[in-house]
């Protein structure tokens, strides 16, 4: 099998994006990272001087956005309307609310319809919250990644002190704690383990161990990976 699709979920500050980057560089395939989709439309959302409460208005403006993921020397870019907006969407405002956009049921079924197209032709790593268990619920690899919530924050603490550096790691370690809730909560796909997905705990592996071991799942389990 050349081309296949791989769907790796977590909590967050679990390294999806990271380990799904790397996963899909060694493969030669797309890496499609959704996280950052709805931080682009909370991004707008904000920018446009709405609330997430503002249910309808929220829906007609991802309704209209064009969302775009590209490849760049420093990693994923990502643009709205063709504006690049890679780091806007790491702020902490739009981190404080990206759950409560992430809730809304139609907000994610439009999401996930892009995310749907993006994967037809396979060759993709999509990495999100419920992309196993409901966006590609017949990916031929399904990684649930997870680690304690000390190392998530953690992790996050060094990838951000650039560009939050009032933050403490036990700020983090709470909004990553309330996340979690907020993920496990929801109504419309909540954060959940696949039934077919491989629980993989990376609290005491580096990275190049955890994509090692994924592409190891490539090779044994697809037939797959070089």
């Amino acid at each position: 099998m050349d081309k296949f699709n791989i769907a790796i979920d977590g909590p967050a500050g679990a390294g999806k994006s990271t380990i799904a980057r790397l996963v899909a560089n060694a493969l030669g395939f797309v890496y499609v990272d959704t996280g950052a989709m709805y931080r682009a439309v909370t991004w707008s959302v904000l920018r446009s001087g709405l609330s997430p409460d503002q249910e309808s208005e929220v829906i007609a403006l991802t309704e209209r956005l064009d969302i775009r993921l590209a490849p760049g020397d420093q990693g994923q870019q990502v643009f709205v309307d063709d504006q690049e907006v890679t780091s806007d969407i790491r702020s902490a405002e739009v981190t404080g609310n990206v759950s409560r956009i992430a809730q809304i049921a139609e907000v994610r079924r439009i999401l996930t319809d892009k995310q749907k197209r993006l994967a037809a032709d396979k060759g993709v790593v999509m990495d999100g919250r419920d992309i196993g268990s409901h966006v590609l619920p017949d990916a031929e690899l399904k990684v649930f990644l997870t680690a304690s919530v000390r190392i998530r924050a953690e992790r996050r603490f060094k990838e951000i002190q650039d560009q939050r550096s009032e933050v403490t790691l036990e700020q983090l370690e709470h909004e990553i704690a309330t996340r979690d809730r907020m993920d496990e909560q929801r109504e419309t796909s909540p954060l959940v383990q696949a039934a077919d997905a491989i629980l993989l705990d990376t609290t005491n592996m580096t990275i190049p161990q955890v994509v090692e071991h994924i592409l190891g799942l490539c090779r044994s389990k697809v037939g797959g990976g070089k």
